[in-house]
């Protein structure tokens, strides 16, 4: 069994920054790519960032150079560090860890943006 719990979401103002964690723990080895992912309002889920278990990164366009995706082999913890939030920041935001080709995800972490 495999849990992901994500922690971190808040109300931030727009401009603001925001950490997210998540911690991975179960049975967990050959934990692979890491990633984080959103959810807005009336909106599918997107991709917003990963990391490989190399420790290369990619992003979206939308959040490039605001966001930074981070993880710690040893505490099996993934973080996200977003700044300079905009409004359209505001989703649910997920967090996944593919595991022997399989996906496993957190249940979601609130961030709402006000303008």
């Amino acid at each position: 069994q495999v849990q992901l719990v994500e922690s971190g979401g808040d109300l931030v103002q727009a401009g603001g920054s925001l950490r997210l964690s998540c911690r991975v723990s179960g049975n967990i080895l050959g934990v692979d790519t890491m990633g984080w992912y959103r959810r807005a309002p009336g909106k599918q889920r997107e991709w917003v960032a990963q990391i490989t278990r190399g420790g290369r990164t990619n992003y979206a366009v939308s959040v490039k150079g605001r966001f930074t995706i981070s993880r710690d082999y040893a505490l099996n913890t993934l973080d996200l560090q977003m700044s300079s939030l905009k409004p359209e920041d505001t989703a649910v935001y997920y967090c996944m860890a593919n595991i022997r080709a399989n996906n496993y995800w957190g249940q979601g972490t609130q961030v709402t943006v006000s303008s």
